[in-house]
């Protein structure tokens, strides 16, 4: 594939003028706008206005789009709109092939093809692992127009002869980012390798870090770059707030802050499995509803929590960076950093879910002086420091300790120095914090290959 870069074109915020246009505009059929129109949108996102037009033109598409941008309707229309006027899957075929990191995140943009496809005569459907193989494998023997997928599940069902990938038209990699985070990258390659040579590719990463453009140099031709916001930026809707706190503390202070703010839905971010089960559990035992999520959980029980916390059975969800990567809820109005993230990046990730479509959002982190290296990693990215705010009954005894190992040992310099003889729920007891438990960024489990989940 050719990689002629065209000028990176950015999307204005919601401070700029974009131009006046309304979906009708975009070049999208009847069919489509009216299931626009059911689901109550009238005016394309910035992604969403930028994006469509250059789909439908068969135009290869680079774009920069955070979570809460809009940008699964910027692909799922355009897609749907030029599979429309083309015939039917046949048996075995895959049409359109969006491959998304995680199960959560295939789940839901297979509802939004599911939602504006319901006018069209099109095919859909969604693998991931987690699930029995064979129901799969039946409904695709019949072909599929749209086929969303996460890696690992659909090599398996390309090995087991259940689908073939020679007659695709349209590849999606939604969160490229996190794909190749994640280990996905030889996966990702073997199934480059099975699609035709002549195709129409669409890229979408949160960033565009030098591990995406390498990927895209060999995927897109001639592409269109588009930005959504600033890189690396948080949303302006997003209200920012930064609690110091012991690391022991951490899970008081959370109870403290949900009960007398009486916060209805929160979203909390543990950095490990261990740490997620621990708050949630300690959470349910003081009357708040909570679950956890994250990669040991069964599909079911992600499933089931993350039903629950939608509908609002749940008050409280706690989740691991990597089980998060698309959860979509509406107006989700406070998400909380109970343990710094390893990577500054994904900072922007975990807030992104909180502000989106235009709403306010409140984004609260507690820090304790172990993550004083990992803060000012984010407030350097995000190119601003945190509102600093102490809680009186909290305020750190801690000022100064070690910074974390985030390999799982103690970090340097001795043992834990939290100020208080309780460990954190955001490790497991006798280590440390969220250092403590095993990181799902961290070593592969089992002897398998690192964060394989589809």
């Amino acid at each position: 594939m050719g990689h002629e870069w065209l000028p990176l074109q950015r999307s204005p915020d919601s401070t700029g003028e974009p131009p006046a246009v309304d979906f009708d505009s975009l070049g999208l059929g009847e069919p489509l706008l009216r299931a626009v129109a059911d689901k109550g949108y009238r005016v394309p996102s910035p992604i969403q206005r930028d994006c469509i037009p250059a789909v439908l033109s068969g135009r290869d598409v680079m774009a920069a789009a955070q979570t809460g941008t809009g940008k699964t309707a910027g692909f799922t229309l355009p897609m749907l709109e030029r599979l429309r006027h083309g015939p039917h899957a046949r048996a075995g075929v895959v049409r359109a092939l969006v491959l998304t990191p995680t199960r959560e995140l295939a789940a839901q943009v297979g509802e939004s093809v599911t939602a504006y496809g319901r006018y069209l005569d099109l095919r859909s459907d969604v693998v991931f692992g987690g699930v029995k193989v064979n129901p799969q494998i039946s409904r695709l023997q019949r072909g599929t127009d749209v086929l969303v997928a996460t890696p690992g599940r659909l090599m398996d069902l390309h090995q087991q002869k259940a689908l073939r990938l020679d007659r695709v038209e349209i590849l999606v990699l939604d969160e490229a980012d996190r794909m190749l985070d994640m280990g996905f990258i030889r996966d990702i390659q073997k199934i480059l390798a099975l699609l035709p040579a002549k195709r129409q590719n669409l890229l979408f990463s949160a960033t565009f870090n030098p591990s995406i453009r390498r990927l895209a140099t060999g995927l897109l031709h001639n592409p269109l770059q588009l930005q959504a916001s600033p890189e690396n930026r948080t949303a302006t809707t997003v209200e920012h707030i930064l609690h110091p706190c012991d690391m022991g503390r951490k899970p008081d202070l959370l109870c403290h802050l949900i009960a007398s703010n009486d916060w209805r839905q929160v979203l909390v971010f543990s950095r490990t499995k261990h740490g997620a089960n621990r708050l949630a559990e300690r959470l349910t035992q003081e009357g708040m509803a909570a679950a956890a999520i994250h990669g040991n959980k069964s599909q079911g029980a992600r499933t089931r929590a993350l039903a629950g916390f939608k509908s609002g059975e749940l008050r409280v969800l706690v989740a691991t960076d990597l089980a998060a990567r698309g959860i979509d809820i509406h107006q989700l109005p406070h998400v909380v950093n109970l343990d710094l993230p390893n990577q500054a990046e994904d900072y922007v990730h975990r807030i992104g879910r909180t502000g989106r479509a235009g709403h306010n959002g409140h984004a609260v982190s507690l820090v304790a002086a172990e993550e004083h290296e990992l803060l000012r990693a984010i407030e350097k990215m995000i190119g601003t420091a945190l509102p600093r705010q102490e809680v009186p009954g909290f305020e750190p005894k801690v000022l100064s300790a070690p910074p974390l190992d985030l390999s799982g040992g103690r970090g340097r310099g001795g043992p834990p120095r939290t100020g208080s003889r309780r460990p954190s729920s955001s490790a497991p007891s006798g280590r440390r914090g969220g250092g403590g438990g095993r990181s799902e960024a961290g070593r592969p489990e089992s002897g398998r290959r690192p964060q394989r989940r589809g």
